[in-house]
């Protein structure tokens, strides 16, 4: 049986460019406070994480508790950071003091030890086909 390159190649091409997806749970502990908003932002590139391009995803929430559960569902496969702010006066930004030390609380996916914001590289993570589940702790 002779299948026709054309539809041969067609068939190899869709099969590679099957995309894996999967969901990403990201839970946010240390919550200093119930008030105010927590905001997640999901960047897949350097770009993104640097404010150069926008984010794969991104939610908010009013902070409820000391932990809380967010849930991405079917992201692609890839390379991925996480950087959660909690806008505890809800002003829209991560307020800081005279220093530029920030007075709100912050994380990073990979929970780096640094001073200043990690790199994307620092924090990335790799989400393949299976679910993932990652805890930032706030500072």
């Amino acid at each position: 049986m002779n299948i026709p390159c054309k539809i041969l190649l067609g068939s190899i091409l869709s099969a590679a460019s099957v995309v894996q997806a999967a969901d990403l749970d990201v839970t946010v502990a240390d919550v200093r406070a119930a008030q105010g908003t927590l905001m997640i932002s999901i960047d897949g590139s350097t770009d993104a994480w640097d404010g150069k391009a926008k984010p794969v995803a991104a939610a908010t929430r009013k902070a409820g508790g000391a932990q809380e559960t967010f849930h991405f569902g079917t992201l692609p496969s890839g390379t991925y950071a996480v950087k959660v702010i909690h806008d505890e006066n809800d002003n829209g930004k991560l307020d800081t003091n005279f220093m530029g030390m920030p007075t709100e609380g912050y994380g990073f996916s990979n929970d780096p030890k640094v001073m200043r914001k990690p790199t994307f590289d620092e924090a990335k993570f790799e989400l393949g086909d299976g679910d993932v589940a990652i805890t930032i702790h706030l500072r």
